[in-house]
């Protein structure tokens, strides 16, 4: 009781109604800060109990404090949950920024004890588009890049624009039963109806034909993914719709 007491006090304090306009959308409801610049409060490891000591603040941003591997190099799993309470139906907002080559994402629904969170969550998808490529020497599909619901759906490329390497892109997540919606750089650029026929069919065909609880829950978990990159994380906020 005590400790669901304290969480319920730090959760109050963090709420906040000001919050930067995006074209098309009135800025309505009350937003709480998952991540506020001054506390990793409540962030931890996916499937573990405390943070990895590779997170840390730095300047006001949650960083992922690590040299940049090559695909090849990949480790992983040191991906991390806002594990303080799941959310359902809400809009996300956060501001990040990824060095060349940069890989990470954002996921939602999240379960643990799966091997990782991938598998489970749908993930909107962070990326260095202009430089990945080159670095690893490879070629992706659009699915695989920044905005993209990962391997389910591809964001318009015509209005999509990922900021280079280095600088400071904002992206939202609007979540509800009837309308999933994906924005970059106050631009909407993809959108989707969740559990859909449509859904189901490119679930039963792609990457996820084998994983049979993938997008499945209905609530869940935030995540962050470490992809072996310098990660920057700042401004991160929610709001239950």
């Amino acid at each position: 009781m005590l400790v669901v007491g304290l969480l319920s006090c730090k959760t109050d304090f963090k709420k906040t109604t000001g919050f930067p306009e995006v074209e098309g959308v009135p800025e309505t409801g009350e937003w709480t800060y998952l991540f506020d610049g001054t506390s990793t409060e409540g962030w931890r490891a996916y499937n573990g109990e405390s943070l990895p000591p590779e997170w840390v603040i730095k300047d006001g941003a949650l960083t992922f404090d690590i040299e940049k591997r090559t695909e090849a190099e990949h480790k992983g799993g040191k991906d991390i949950i806002y594990g303080a309470e799941e959310f359902e139906n809400f809009e996300l907002y956060l501001e990040w920024k990824l060095p060349q080559g940069g890989n990470s994402g954002i996921l939602y629904h999240l379960k643990e004890g799966f091997d990782s969170p991938p598998e489970v969550a749908p993930e909107y998808q962070l990326l260095d588009d202009l430089g990945w490529e080159k670095i690893n020497n490879a070629t992706l599909e659009k699915w695989q890049k920044t905005g993209a619901d990962y391997a389910m759906y591809a964001p318009d490329s015509a209005i999509k624009n990922v900021k280079p390497a280095g600088e400071w892109n904002t992206s939202r997540i609007r979540f509800t039963p009837q309308l999933v919606e994906h924005w970059l750089n106050g631009k909407k650029i993809l959108s989707f109806v969740p559990w859909s026929e449509d859904w189901q069919q490119r679930k039963a065909k792609g990457k996820w034909k084998d994983f049979p609880k993938y997008g499945t829950f209905k609530s869940g978990y935030i995540g962050l993914q470490d992809h072996d990159s310098p990660l920057w994380f700042k401004n991160i906020k929610i709001k239950r719709l």
